[in-house]
């Protein structure tokens, strides 16, 4: 029968038209996220022990970290970059962590006007958003 894709299609239609409003008013309602998304990534830098095995498990060499020996000749983490422009949040990076201090985190809101906006210094960050300063 000819038409039958046409009067499927009007179905659809009027079933997404009469049905109940599905729209989220997302600035002043934040939508409830599925406990897999993975959007950013998170740090704690009081956990990280500069093993660098995160920068090598990366498979687009997103992240970049320094670090210096202390008085007591043990690994200090110095700097911790991430490039998250390049980043696939697949997690492989978080997995590896032996101490769990590189987790993928739920927060969404990363839109930024210039690419060097996703050049993430990630102990600054976390000083931002723990309300920790020095």
């Amino acid at each position: 029968m000819f038409g039958k894709g046409l009067f499927k299609g009007m179905h659809i239609s009027l079933k997404r038209m009469l049905g109940p409003n599905v729209t989220e008013y997302y600035p002043e309602q934040k939508p409830t996220l599925s406990p897999r998304v993975r959007s950013s990534m998170g740090l704690d830098p009081d956990k990280c022990i500069s093993c660098g095995i995160c920068a090598n498990t990366c498979p687009n060499k997103v992240i970049a970290l320094t670090s210096e020996k202390d008085e007591n000749n043990k690994k200090v983490l110095k700097t911790y970059h991430m490039d998250v422009g390049r980043c696939l949040f697949c997690g492989l990076c978080t997995e590896a962590c032996p101490t769990n201090a590189l987790t993928v985190t739920q927060q969404y809101e990363n839109a930024v006007y210039d690419a060097e906006g996703l050049k993430w210094d990630m102990i600054k960050r976390h000083r931002q958003q723990t309300g920790k300063e020095g």
